[in-house]
């Protein structure tokens, strides 16, 4: 394809994603499947157009309202603008005269808008850019972000998570070490890096494809953020337990666990979706554990969990949510939720933390995580709990933490009750995690 085609086929792209309620990586994954002859190169490059425009929308945005002469905010003149900041104009303003996949032919104002912006003449308005913008975030998470976590602290975490997150694996060590799969990523060409605080990560800063390879397909490996990793070993998940992954999802957490606990004792791994628990069953097999049953319920409070009621040493709590955390990886998702949003979600984390609450056993522990860095979504929805169980309580973070990862030498990073992980100081998606244990004596 020539660069101009790979451009046509990025706003055919971006204009499916706009239209679409899914994540735009299934998006675009569906768009370029549906065409077999783009090679390899092209959809990479397609690829690329697309999540560059994704990760600067809102500079984009400005600069086409600011600077564009009233062109429309669609995927056409986002893609112009893209690759007009990237210094790729002359890609749209002098195609080949025989490129037929070639975009239609930009009109004058376009053509100006584009040429005065690859000559940096738009950015004259930088200075006046509003901090949203420059930050790559929702106007309105701004000033809640910042009440949160302070204005210093809370630009930070949102810098960090305008970049592109590396490709984390898991390995399990129970099956080989983690050295051993490093050599064997490093012979198929894939550098990797030990992860900082995961004992059982690699970090490759691209992602690559290892899905292929045999280590992958014998369950030795499997990708996952290095902060997810983290998530899951608090769990504190050991062999012989009854544990429940409340909100499964594909199961990445869920196979940390098995591998925690030897494939030994019980996993109950629940979840809404008929397609999550498919992928689940399908890692599950790949990765070799048994000791993991897969349940497709309707809601929290389904009926076949009533038998579960303090039942269980652990249960994880990956609550649904914004997803501020992933925006790393997901740059669409900024622009999903609005603040009515927000309610309805804290509100159904809510009911999902009071329902996963009854299947803990007296002396057990609740464990509730989100890829969120909202503490309307985390230590708000905590607090509330708290409000109605005093029988349950906070279990300080660096004591789970010498629990589950300190037996590897890993220092604890926070000396807060409960734990935050963001990209700018761990390198990580933007996790929270709070464990939670029930007094012996809970009130009947």
């Amino acid at each position: 394809m020539t660069p101009a085609a790979r451009l046509a086929a990025a706003i055919e792209a971006l204009a499916a994603i706009e239209q679409d309620n899914r994540p735009a990586d299934r998006v675009l994954s569906s768009y370029l499947r549906a065409r077999r002859y783009i090679g390899a190169k092209d959809r990479h490059a397609i690829s690329h157009q697309v999540y560059a425009v994704l990760r600067r929308r809102s500079r984009i945005d400005w600069t086409i309202m600011t600077a564009g002469n009233g062109l429309p905010l669609d995927a056409r003149s986002r893609a112009l603008t893209s690759l007009a900041f990237d210094g790729a104009a002359a890609i749209v303003i002098e195609p080949a005269d025989d490129d037929r996949h070639a975009p239609p032919a930009l009109d004058r104002r376009e053509r100006q808008f584009v040429a005065s912006v690859a000559a940096g003449a738009a950015a004259e308005q930088a200075d006046n850019v509003p901090d949203f913008v420059r930050l790559e975030c929702p106007e309105w998470i701004l000033p809640m972000l910042r009440a949160d976590l302070g204005a210093d602290v809370a630009d930070a975490v949102l810098d960090g998570l305008r970049g592109e997150a590396a490709m984390d694996l898991r390995v399990s060590t129970s099956k080989v070490p983690r050295s051993r799969i490093r050599t064997v990523l490093g012979r198929a060409g894939i550098e990797v890096m030990p992860t900082a605080l995961s004992p059982r990560g690699l970090r490759a800063e691209e992602r690559r494809p290892i899905d292929g390879l045999p280590a992958f397909k014998a369950g030795h490996f499997d990708v996952q953020d290095e902060g997810s990793q983290i998530a899951a070993a608090l769990v504190g998940a050991a062999p012989g337990m009854q544990v429940v992954d409340f909100c499964a999802g594909a199961g990445g957490k869920t196979l940390a666990m098995a591998e925690t606990m030897a494939n030994k004792g019980r996993i109950l791994a629940v979840d809404i979706s008929a397609n999550r628990i498919k992928r689940l069953s399908q890692r599950l097999k790949r990765a070799g554990y048994d000791n993991v049953e897969p349940r497709l319920i309707e809601h929290e409070r389904d009926r076949s969990l009533k038998s579960g009621k303090r039942k269980f040493d652990r249960v994880l709590v990956d609550a649904p949510c914004t997803g501020t955390g992933t925006w790393r990886r997901n740059p669409d998702a900024r622009w999903r939720y609005g603040p009515s949003d927000l309610q309805e979600i804290t509100v159904r984390q809510g009911s999902i933390l009071e329902a996963a609450a009854r299947m803990v056993k007296p002396g057990g522990r609740l464990v509730y995580v989100t890829c969120s860095i909202l503490a309307a979504e985390n230590e708000a929805v905590v607090a509330a709990f708290q409000n109605y169980h005093e029988d349950f309580e906070i279990v300080p973070i660096a004591e789970v933490w010498a629990e589950t990862l300190g037996v590897d030498g890993v220092e604890c990073p926070t000396v807060q009750p409960m734990l935050r992980l963001s990209p700018d100081r761990h390198g990580t998606d933007g996790f929270f995690v709070a464990v939670l244990q029930q007094r012996d004596k809970p009130p009947s």
